[in-house]
């Protein structure tokens, strides 16, 4: 009988994190000496929900690259593991391929948490033919998954930031908080999607795993279970709830936040008052009541005038269960007075749904990474994939810079799409070198650095650009990359012949 395995991937198995064919179009190559330098752009043709994409993802590409792919080959297990189950596929020669592993080429990237749109490179990637290939799966699954968390988030947190008809609520408690509480809801088991909903403004999560491997703060209160279990034969519903509370107030003092709707909402918040009288008679507050469950616009409002009654005007109203920006955007606009927002399953899934239309798409980003030159031995050549079945898909052929532009209050006013080599004048250049000649060059910063940016980029985002329904953010391509892009179709389509 087998051991059960933990079915999470190591880093020194992450090299192994391709799709097949990237392995076998790289023993092609070798066995035909076509290993050339090329680059490769990863980019997106369309935005799931709204008009930008935030960028995340690009430091575990980063350590995938320069630590997990030569670790991965540097392991003889896994060296002949991979000869072996492929049958008679690879030989010595590309396993002494692999073995060698080491990356010594220039990754240039938009920085993370920087929002970008539609057919803009996020990430260059210039280097031998086979080792920017190999790359492909591990780049697009962290950039793919986690900037869509990211986007999903930073959504939700613009939302939860916005306006209420509550006179003085933001005065009183400041900015509403968004909480990450996705992770029993999340595919997959690694919290790097945590980390992207970090990214996107959420304050913390309540995974503690996050916490000890990327630093973010990890928040929670409690569960329904906590007041159940001590619903003994001898008490009543409210006689165990206001027990539970007492519980948890006294192991927290410092920290008490009860979920109040266990049984009977109203009720659960008459028991919280009572237990936050008594914190107030030890010298503590009650910090804060998190409604689960019922109409949640009535039950803050109602909850709201009864702690105020009770002189806890001070104790913050959360809320959870099935929120995304859609509802949080409803329950403001109609006066909710709730502080703050635990948001699970749409947020971590990066649902592209909304509740009141009932219409939405798959929840995937579909970022891509396409070749676009070659060094055919005589210096690097433009290419693109274009296929005369559908168009829509062509790429922009070369590597290529992206400019921002900035109007006189310092708010983005457009991007554009250059060549590489092009200048723009005052302009902002976004993609920066991270890699050169295999070396790290770029300080990376840790997640919540990345918050404070992505959060001050998204405040220079106009506000059309971020409204639930939004208009498209202009994004240009230059004269010459307009003019390279129309003579390679050109010769396509069999104008360029004599």
């Amino acid at each position: 009988m087998g051991k059960p395995k933990s079915g999470l991937l190591t880093e020194n198995m992450i090299g192994l994190w391709t799709d097949y064919y990237e392995d076998t179009m790289g023993k092609a190559d070798l066995d035909h000496n076509e290993n050339k330098i090329i680059t490769e752009n990863y980019f997106f043709r369309k935005v799931p929900q709204g008009s930008y994409i935030l960028t995340c993802g690009l430091e575990q590409v980063i350590h995938g690259i320069t630590e997990g792919f030569p670790k991965t080959f540097r392991n003889e297990e896994n060296l002949k593991w991979l000869k072996e189950s492929s049958g008679k596929d690879f030989d010595d020669k590309f396993i002494d391929y692999l073995r060698n592993f080491e990356f010594k080429g220039d990754v240039y990237a938009i920085i993370e948490g920087t929002p970008v749109f539609p057919n803009e490179p996020v990430i260059n990637i210039t280097g031998p033919s086979i080792d920017v290939q190999l790359f492909e799966s591990y780049l697009l699954t962290n950039c793919n998954s986690q900037s869509l968390i990211a986007t999903k988030s930073s959504r939700i947190c613009n939302a939860a930031h916005g306006k209420t008809t509550v006179s003085g609520l933001e005065s009183r408690f400041g900015e509403r908080t968004v909480i990450d509480f996705g992770a029993r809801r999340q595919q997959g088991r690694d919290p790097v999607l945590e980390r992207a909903a970090v990214v996107g403004g959420a304050v913390g999560s309540s995974l503690v795993a996050a916490g000890r491997l990327f630093g973010i703060p990890y928040i929670g209160t409690m569960a329904h279970k906590f007041v159940q279990q001590r619903q003994a034969p001898d008490l009543i519903f409210q006689e165990s709830e206001l027990k539970a509370f007492r519980e948890y107030a006294e192991s927290f003092p410092h920290n008490t936040i009860l979920l109040v709707d266990t049984y009977d909402t109203i009720q659960g918040v008459e028991n919280a008052i009572i237990v936050g009288k008594e914190l107030e008679e030890k010298g503590y507050q009650l910090k804060g009541i998190r409604l689960d469950s019922g109409d949640l616009l009535d039950l803050s409002k109602k909850s709201r005038k009864m702690l105020d009654s009770a002189g806890l005007d001070y104790t913050k109203i959360y809320a959870s269960n099935n929120l995304d920006e859609f509802t949080i955007e409803d329950l403001l606009s109609r006066g909710a007075p709730l502080d703050g927002f635990g948001v699970g399953t749409r947020m971590i899934t990066g649902a592209n749904y909304n509740p009141f239309t009932k219409k939405g798409g798959s929840p995937a980003l579909g970022g891509v990474y396409k070749l676009v030159e070659i060094d055919h031995g005589y210096g690097m050549i433009p290419s693109m994939k274009i296929n005369k079945d559908e168009l829509e898909k062509r790429t922009l052929p070369d590597k290529k810079q992206v400019y921002r532009i900035y109007d006189k209050d310092g708010f983005y006013k457009k991007d554009i799409i250059t060549r590489w080599d092009e200048k723009i004048k005052n302009a902002r250049k976004l993609l920066i070198p991270i890699v050169l000649e295999g070396k790290i060059v770029y300080d990376f910063p840790n997640v919540m650095e990345i918050r404070r940016y992505s959060l001050n980029e998204l405040s220079k985002l106009p506000a059309q650009y971020k409204k639930l329904e939004c208009t498209k953010y202009p994004v240009e391509l230059s004269t010459k990359l307009n003019e390279l892009t129309n003579s390679l179709i050109y010769k396509f389509t069999g104008g360029g012949k004599k």
